[in-house]
């Protein structure tokens, strides 16, 4: 039996010895803390553990899922591996686990965020095999006594909750639906999502030109008799509820016009004669003139919505995702329509080109991270994306085949540069590009090998309808908490200290430059908590 404590950075194929042991780690009162116990056996067995500690610690197994498309063409040598095959990224809730012979085997270890008492102390797994300790380790918590400020960065994964449907084979709003999607959203905001997609008619995001996604429309509409609009609000009054329920602070109303270009209007049905009906969609110009007079009407009706409410601060609207520069254009009128009938709202967009805001088409752009630095210091206020790319440029992104150290520096970067909102567009993409068909995601990761594993999900569909989390959203919530501790720092020594202190024994800190090593991120991690706790004294 060979068996080593590990960080959360490292990735466990079940194929090669894992290395990066390690013994202690300290962290914040309200901040969740993560180690793994990796094991291989000479001969198969079934395991289950044993956790001495007075702190709460959740088991999970990492189970692998199979990958074929593992990063772009122009992947960088940032890589752990380039070629098909089986990547460790399913978190199981464990109880026990069957493991081959001589094939290694990862148990990651979460400790609950928690008023914890300050001080360190050990703790103790052990493997039981047999009724019998086979193995055990130890790692070294260190509580620091102090608490991380709230959350500040507004971020989103985009939830597609007609792939709730297609999976689980249910009714979009009936109330089997509402529990699933409830599900997912409270996984999703444990992990620092708090800025949720709100289907206000079916998204038009990854659809093939003229074809459909299933309808997911919260806003009911009915087309009268004389062609004016009448407005129900039911469902979204339970989309909110429910957001407020989970703790989400932002809504992110769907976009009002088709992806890349701003062309065309959503799929949206009404009632027209007692019956429902498609009244828009991919035949119906963005320019309209009936398209024009329904998003006026629709607006007049949502504003007073979300007066009444009290949650105008809290909505912020699309356009078009990802317009290029041959639909600048299309893509201002759009814009300015759009700022004009939502007076009192935020309007943000995934665009790279920093003329779409020089021409004033958009005052809060989304740039991809590999051109986030084009915006630094020219826009009022910085956000970042990633989605299929970049895979070259060192930049941060999420999939299988990335270290975990390259997902996670990001915290450290957008506390560099100030980020104020951070943009993915996969929580739970479970179908092919272009939403042509429905996947398995625990068989295919990668859209169909359209897109690097894992860049669609970070969950996955659990049984009964429970959300089973990825290694990579885990890791993803790290870099929120690196960043958020970051910012308990500087309200103790300044920014200027704290930036010093991040970047102190480095070339500096930007996108695509930082020192590539799990050691430099945690014992930074450290340096930062150390400073932290001398800043309290």
């Amino acid at each position: 039996m060979k068996s080593i404590i590990l960080s959360s950075l490292v990735k466990v194929f079940s194929d090669e010895a894992p290395v990066g042991k390690i013994d202690k780690l300290s962290i914040l009162k309200n901040e969740y803390g993560a180690f793994q116990l990796a094991f291989c056996d000479t001969s198969e067995g079934t395991y289950t553990v044993k956790v001495d500690t007075d702190l709460c610690i959740s088991a999970f197994s990492v189970e692998e899922i199979p990958a074929t498309k593992v990063c772009g063409d122009n992947a960088d040598d940032y890589f752990l591996r380039k070629e098909p095959g089986m990547y460790p990224d399913l978190l199981k809730p464990f109880d026990s686990v069957s493991v081959k012979a001589n094939e290694w085997k990862s148990i990651w270890f979460e400790i609950a965020a928690n008023d914890y008492a300050a001080g360190t102390r050990k703790v103790t797994v052990s493997l039981i095999k047999d009724g019998k300790t086979v193995s055990s380790g130890s790692v070294e918590i260190e509580v620091i006594d102090a608490t991380m400020p709230e959350q500040t960065l507004i971020c989103t994964n985009w939830y597609h909750t007609d792939c709730i449907c297609n999976y689980y084979k249910i009714e979009a709003f009936s109330e089997e639906y509402w529990r699933i999607v409830e599900n997912f959203a409270k996984a999703a905001v444990s992990h620092g999502i708090n800025f949720l997609l709100t289907p206000l008619f079916t998204p038009p995001l990854d659809t093939q030109i003229g074809g459909e996604r299933r309808t997911i429309q919260l806003v009911d509409v009915t087309k009268e008799d004389d062609g004016t609009y009448t407005f129900g609000f039911d469902k979204l009054d339970r989309w909110i509820e429910m957001c407020d329920r989970c703790g989400v602070k932002y809504f992110e109303m769907s976009h009002l016009f088709t992806q890349w270009g701003a062309m065309h209007a959503p799929k949206i049905v009404a009632t027209v004669n007692g019956k429902e009906k498609k009244i828009f969609g991919w035949g119906t110009w963005a320019a309209s003139k009936k398209y024009t007079e329904f998003l006026r009407a629709f607006a007049e009706k949502l504003n007073s919505y979300m007066d009444k409410k009290g949650i105008t601060n809290r909505c912020i609207f699309h356009v078009s995702d990802e317009p290029n520069m041959l639909r600048l254009k299309e893509y201002a009128a759009r814009s300015a329509l759009i700022k004009e009938i939502f007076p009192n709202c935020r309007i943000i967009d995934a665009l790279s080109d920093i003329a779409f805001y020089e021409k004033g088409c958009l005052e809060n752009p989304i740039p991809c991270i590999n051109h986030t630095l084009d915006f630094v210091g020219k826009v009022p206020e910085l956000w970042t994306y990633y989605c299929c790319g970049p895979s070259g440029g060192y930049h941060s992104n999420r999939f299988f085949a990335m270290p975990s150290q390259r997902t996670r520096v990001l915290g450290y970067q957008m506390y560099k540069y100030d980020v104020k909102g951070f943009l993915q567009w996969g929580l739970n993409f479970w179908n092919t590009q272009l939403s042509v068909s429905e996947i398995d995601p625990f068989l295919v990761s990668d859209a169909g090998a359209a897109f690097p594993a894992g860049d669609a999900y970070v969950l996955y569909p659990g049984e009964g309808g429970e959300a089973l989390v990825s290694l990579r959203f885990k890791i993803f919530r790290e870099a929120i908490q690196d960043q958020r501790a970051l910012n308990l720092l500087e309200s103790l020594c300044g920014r200027e200290k704290a930036i010093e202190i991040l970047e102190d024994g480095t070339d500096g800190i930007t996108f695509s430059q930082y020192p590539r090593d799990d050691d430099w991120l945690l014992n930074k991690r450290e340096q930062i908590n150390a400073a932290i706790k001398d800043a309290l004294k």
